[in-house]
């Protein structure tokens, strides 16, 4: 019993929990549209919940109160755009997608989206969006695996490769059993674990640092030791570093395991309900996730002592400070919260790159009447095979969470973030616009910072280079009145409903 410890009891609870809904939403998969998008049957609080915890990965428990623990506020401005980009994606695409994608062949895939709405020749569009999608997501699944397996290294005094597997596992068992239904369900239960998490830890850091005045004490005397004013928003910013900072916020346009969830709901208006409800948890994360960070400061400003314990790594502040302040019992349910972050991501990004394969290679180009069931283990065979490759790229240890994400993040938003938008919005866009556009954000983002240099997040001219090559592009080609014709009943139907 000597060496019995409270957190392996909540963390196996809660694995055997995500487990087990797996298994069930295993025996409610009937076909390949339950295992894509679980039927489109989802109502406004699942779907506003799976949005948010498929949008906020290991990055929010590590990234960001690792990034606001070693500059200050000054990197809350990623939050501040995460928000606004996040408001305008529910308000502008959610719903008009949802409509989209029922009149366009019933598409259940972003690529299967673009390929009939614009006109459903050639597969030069399919091949190349979902090449997009493996090739960032591979990546952004790194991350995952990179925050997961610090999770456990932390916790368990386990070899990074070792934790890699423990992390990686559970995820992938049960997105590989349950699809999409798995997914969903895990997420609103994920969730609700990240928002207790993220409320009451800065809550009791505050508490434990006395009061108002040893706060601020604390800061001045940090700040006194660093040079660095952290309680400025604008310390060591300019208006280039503001907007590239915010500009985190145009990607969510473009994140194909976020549309996906718009895709699933069961109507148009199921939106604006879901939207107030993914808002309202978003802020809150967010909020509470800067606090953890900026309340650190102070925290190990009045414990020097205990700063080992992060050993030398900023993106463990949050695991740092729960294991310090709270019982083992408590910390295992808080610490399980970072766990939900990176699998209900995680598992999300597997989804979709399984159905990628399926769906837009297998189904596309292999076998175009395959059966529902083929087509569901075909789905299932390609999540273990982008886990296992997502695991390369993640087995170096010094991997930062953030950093990867930024990449893949920054990938998606500029190469899918405008197509989608104005294929909502303008019927006169064309085939041609579209791949000029992916193809020109795609290698934007991959070349501006070893072409340029520049500090630049290439977010914001992946996305702008990519709107002007949609633009051209459509003008330079004309669409179909079939896709005309298509184009404005959907939106009729939109605006019915709405």
């Amino acid at each position: 019993m000597g060496n019995f410890n409270p957190m392996y009891v909540t963390f196996g609870i809660y694995l055997i929990v995500v487990l087990l809904i797996g298994i069930a939403a295993y025996f409610s998969t009937r076909n390949f549209d339950d295992y894509v998008l679980g039927g489109r049957s989802f109502g406004s609080f699942v779907t506003a919940m799976s949005a948010g915890a498929s949008d906020m990965s290991g990055w929010l428990l590590m990234g960001l109160p690792g990034a606001i623990f070693l500059f200050g506020l000054s990197k809350a401005w990623i939050a501040i755009g995460l928000v606004v980009g996040a408001y305008f994606n529910w308000k502008l695409v959610a719903g008009r997608l949802r409509v989209q994608t029922e009149f366009n062949n019933n598409a259940l895939t972003l690529p299967d989206y673009f390929y009939h709405r614009f006109g459903a020749t050639g597969h030069v569009m399919k091949v190349m969006s979902a090449s997009i999608i493996l090739f960032f997501f591979t990546i952004y699944s790194a991350s995952g695996v990179v925050a997961g397996a610090r999770l456990f290294q932390s916790l368990f005094d386990v070899s990074y490769t070792q934790a890699m597997w423990l992390g990686a596992g559970a995820t992938i068992i049960y997105t590989l059993i349950g699809g999409f239904l798995a997914v969903s369900w895990t997420d609103t239960l994920q969730a609700t674990l990240m928002i207790f998490a993220l409320i009451l830890t800065p809550i009791i850091v505050y508490l434990s640092l006395g009061g108002a005045n040893e706060v601020s004490a604390a800061f001045q005397a940090a700040s006194a030791a660093s040079g660095k004013h952290y309680s400025s928003l604008f310390e060591g910013q300019t208006a280039f570093t503001i907007i590239s900072t915010a500009a985190w916020g145009l990607g969510y346009f473009g994140q194909p395991h976020i549309l996906s969830r718009f895709m699933a709901a069961d109507s148009a208006k199921t939106m604006a309900n879901a939207r107030r409800i993914g808002m309202t948890w978003m802020i809150l994360c967010l909020t509470g996730a800067c606090a953890a960070g900026y309340f650190g400061i102070a925290y190990f400003q009045m414990n020097p002592d205990s700063v080992n314990i992060m050993k030398g790594d900023h993106e463990r502040v949050f695991i740092s400070l729960t294991t310090l302040l709270f019982s083992p019992w408590i910390a295992g349910v808080i610490l399980s919260a970072i766990l939900a972050a990176v699998m209900s991501t995680l598992s999300g990004q597997l989804l979709v790159c399984s159905t990628a394969i399926a769906e837009d290679f297998y189904k596309g180009f292999l076998r175009p009447n395959a059966a529902q069931k083929e087509l569901v283990w075909v789905g299932r065979l390609m999540v273990f095979a982008v886990a296992m490759i997502a695991m390369i790229i993640a087995s170096d240890p010094n991997s930062r969470v953030l950093g990867l994400v930024e990449n893949a993040w920054a990938g998606f938003g500029a190469s899918f973030g405008p197509v989608v938008l104005i294929s909502l919005f303008w019927k006169r866009m064309t085939a041609q616009g579209a791949i000029a556009g992916m193809l020109c954000g795609a290698i934007t983002v991959v070349a501006w910072k070893p072409l340029t240099g520049s500090d630049m997040y290439e977010m914001v001219p992946g996305f702008i280079i990519c709107t002007l090559a949609i633009i051209i592009g459509s003008l330079l080609s004309k669409p179909t009145p079939e896709m005309v014709e298509r184009f404005e009943r959907a939106d009729k139907a939109f605006k019915e409903a709405a």
